[in-house]
């Protein structure tokens, strides 16, 4: 474990604390969740004496937990963080301070923070205190995780995924038709781990007039993590009565409203239990790159778009898209179908497949921009 150079033992152990830093996805509030393991060796192998992942509402931080528990056999351990240790004071000492308090010998880190209170800072605490430190292990894949932090830190606002289900001839539902079923059972539980780990879900209001949606995540056990409900309705025509407005007082959901909408759409939606965004307008449309600024400013970090045709349109044009998540089906819609925006034989530019996978009969390709 001496030595500043990375080795496959490091790489191993870094990602299993990006895989303990996923647990908490979209549950950490403004902070990233953040993965931590303490590991020493006294001989007789390497053993992992200390594990933290950013807690609920996005405090205490990983390395608080991870060194909590390992307790006196810090001394001397390896940490592996898969984000730069915090170096600011606020109300508790910094993380970097606290890795140093314990005895730690060497940090081995991922993704670098571009906090400017911290980029480059915490590092530089742990190495004039002597502590050994290896940047950059697994960067990449640590990044991708916690891409809704990163870019919420440097554009100031969220990371934007558009989700799309498409059938095998490019097309994502039938005019009039409401929802239509284009994936299996194994995507759609999928999507909804998806949900799970994200902070908000964004639809139009024609999605949500057709299809009359929940939104929520259904996956047994997860249910209490279902991320906030947003619907783009400048005029507020979200009924009442549907399925989103009455599922309000359970979980969140916020529409989007013009300042010229009626005071009685407004009372309706309100008394529901929605909470209206006031946005600015542009020829007519909502000014997305304002809404995001707003949405960050919430603090929501992860956004995934699930529709429909025109709103992911909106999104893809004004270049707001960070991830593309493609859900391909095995069956044709035909003629009457809505043609999807994108397909896999146009991916718009700047952008590169990150992962490819089967969920039983159906494909999904996932691009990032770079």
């Amino acid at each position: 474990m001496s030595g500043v150079s990375g080795n496959e033992n490091d790489r191993r152990l870094m990602a299993a604390a990006i895989r303990l830093s996923r647990r908490h996805l979209g549950l950490t509030g403004t902070n990233p969740s953040v993965g931590c393991l303490i590991v020493r060796d006294d001989g007789n192998g390497q053993q992992i004496v200390g594990r933290g992942v950013t807690a609920l509402g996005g405090r205490p931080h990983a390395e608080t937990q991870a060194l909590e528990e390992a307790g006196e056999a810090a001394h001397g351990a390896t940490a592996y963080v898969t984000l730069e240790p915090c170096a600011h004071h606020g109300r508790t000492p910094p993380c970097s301070e606290a890795l140093i308090t314990a005895g730690i010998a060497r940090v081995v880190g991922a993704a670098s923070d571009p906090d400017p209170r911290v980029s480059g800072k915490g590092y530089a605490m742990l190495r004039n205190a002597g502590i050994q430190v290896l940047e950059g292990i697994l960067a990449e894949e640590a990044a991708d995780l916690l891409a809704g932090y990163l870019i919420r830190s440097i554009k100031k606002r969220p990371e934007v995924t558009l989700k799309l289900a498409l059938s095998v001839d490019g097309k994502i539902g039938r005019a009039g038709q409401g929802q239509v079923r284009i994936t299996e059972e194994t995507a759609r539980r999928q999507v909804h781990l998806m949900r799970a780990e994200a902070d908000a879900i964004l639809i139009g209001i024609g999605t949500a007039l057709a299809d009359d949606p929940l939104l929520t995540c259904r996956l047994p056990g997860l249910e209490g993590r279902s991320p906030t409900r947003i619907v783009l309705d400048r005029d507020l025509r979200l009924p009442p009565a549907s399925t989103l407005a009455r599922s309000a007082p359970e979980v969140p959901l916020w529409v989007t409203a013009a300042k010229d909408v009626s005071p009685e759409r407004r009372a309706a939606l309100l008394a529901a239990g929605a909470e209206l965004l006031g946005v600015e307008t542009f020829e007519g449309h909502i000014a997305l790159p304002e809404l995001l600024e707003d949405l960050a400013a919430r603090g929501i970090s992860t956004l995934m778009v699930e529709g429909g045709a025109f709103t992911a349109g909106e999104f893809l044009g004004e270049g707001l898209v960070d991830r593309l998540c493609l859900f391909v089906g095995p069956g044709e819609i035909g003629g009457q179908g809505i043609a999807s925006p994108i397909d896999l034989d146009h991916i718009p530019s700047g952008f590169a497949k990150r992962r490819e996978a089967r969920f039983g009969g159906d494909l999904y390709f996932e691009y990032v921009r770079a």
